[in-house]
C-alpha cells in the first residue's frame, strides 16, 4: 500500500467515525430530559424514569400534553404503573397563571386511599418540572378533590410530597393503624384500621397523632366522632423505655363535642398501644404534666392500655 492511500483510507475512516458522534452530540444538545414519575407495581411507592424530549421548556402549549401523555403511556417496564393508566380519565386541564388544574372523572374517586395519594404525587412531581408550572390543584368534574376527612387537598408543589424514588433515599411504607374514636354518644371507644402512607422522616407514634387529630373518615361521620380538636398542634412525640411522650399544645384542653375525658385520653393511649414499641402513654400540654384535663383527670398519670372504655361490637 502506497503511502497516499494510507494516508486516503486514514482520512476516510476519521470521517466515518465522526459522523455518529457529531450527531449524536448534535442531538444531545437539542434534547430536554425530564423525569416521568410512576408507582410501582406493589402499590407502595413512586419510581421514575428518564424521558428525553426536544419540546422546549417554555412551549407549555405543546410540553404539558406530551408529559401527560407520558404519565398514560405503558413504559415496557412491568414495574412501573403509570399513574394515568387507571380506570378514570382527565377531562381537561387548564393553566391559570402558574397554576394548573387537572380535572377528572368521577372514576378518579373509586381508587383506594394509598393508591391515590401514591399517583398524585406522580401526576404532580412530574407537571410541575415544566416552566411556568409552579402549582397544581385536582378537581373531580369541577368539584375541589377532598382527602377521607372531606377537607379539600388544596395546591400542591413537588415539595407536597417526600421524594421517594430509587434515585433517593425516602421512601414510602404502606401501613394500616389500628385507632380510637368516640361512638356517637362519646362515652365509649370504637376501633377502626386505617390505611396510611409513611415516610421514613415521620415516625409511626407521630403519624398515628396525625391521624387521631384528622378525625374519622367522612363516610364513618354518622357512626364516629373526632376525639380531639381539630386545631389540636403536635409539639414533640417519642418513645422511651416502651413509654411513649406526647405534647400537645393547649389546643387540645378544649372539649370536642360532647367527648368525656376519658374517651379523648384513651384514644391517644390505646391507639399508641397498639404499636409494638409502646406500653405506657405520657400526655403533657406545652410541655407541663401538672394538669387537669377536663377537670377530673390529671395528666401527670402515666395512662396503660383501657379495654373497658372500648364498645363491645354486637
Amino acid at each position: 500500500m502506497t503511502v497516499n492511500r494510507k494516508k486516503v483510507l486514514i482520512f476516510l475512516l476519521a470521517i466515518l467515525m465522526a459522523f455518529p458522534i457529531c450527531s449524536c452530540g448534535k442531538k444531545e444538545e437539542t434534547k430536554y430530559q425530564y423525569q416521568i414519575y410512576y408507582v410501582n407495581k406493589a402499590g407502595t411507592k413512586v419510581l421514575s424514569t428518564e424521558y428525553g424530549t426536544d419540546t422546549e421548556k417554555e412551549d407549555v402549549q405543546n410540553l404539558l400534553p406530551e408529559l401527560i401523555q407520558q404519565l398514560k403511556a405503558i413504559t415496557g417496564k412491568p414495574e412501573c404503573i403509570p399513574p394515568l393508566a387507571g380506570n378514570y380519565s382527565v377531562v381537561k386541564y387548564e393553566l391559570m397563571g402558574e397554576q394548573l388544574n387537572v380535572d377528572f372523572d368521577e372514576k378518579y374517586l373509586g381508587q383506594e386511599t394509598v393508591t391515590e395519594v401514591l399517583n398524585r404525587a406522580a401526576i404532580v412531581r412530574t407537571l410541575t418540572q415544566i416552566e411556568g408550572v409552579n402549582t397544581v390543584t385536582f378537581s373531580v368534574l369541577g368539584a375541589p378533590l377532598t382527602d377521607a376527612q372531606g377537607m379539600p387537598i388544596g395546591i400542591m408543589m413537588a415539595e407536597s410530597f417526600i421524594d421517594n424514588t430509587d434515585r433517593e433515599f425516602s421512601t414510602y411504607e404502606k401501613a394500616t393503624l389500628r385507632l380510637y374514636f368516640a361512638n356517637e354518644a362519646g362515652d365509649k371507644l370504637k376501633e377502626v384500621t386505617r390505611n396510611v402512607i409513611l415516610n421514613n422522616n415521620v415516625s409511626m407514634e407521630k403519624t398515628v397523632m396525625d391521624e387521631l387529630i384528622k378525625g374519622p373518615d367522612i363516610e364513618a361521620a354518622d357512626m364516629l366522632w373526632p376525639t380531639i380538636n381539630s386545631q389540636t398542634q403536635i409539639q414533640t412525640v417519642m418513645v422511651k423505655d416502651g413509654v411513649c411522650y406526647v405534647d400537645l399544645d393547649k389546643a387540645f384542653l378544649v372539649q370536642t363535642g360532647n367527648v368525656t375525658g376519658e374517651v379523648a385520653i384513651y384514644s391517644i393511649v390505646n391507639s399508641m398501644a397498639e404499636l409494638n414499641n409502646v406500653n405506657k402513654v405520657q400526655i403533657s400540654v406545652d410541655g407541663e404534666t401538672d394538669v387537669k384535663f377536663r377537670e377530673n383527670l390529671n395528666l401527670s398519670t402515666v395512662f396503660e392500655r383501657n379495654l373497658d372504655i372500648v364498645q363491645k361490637e354486637k
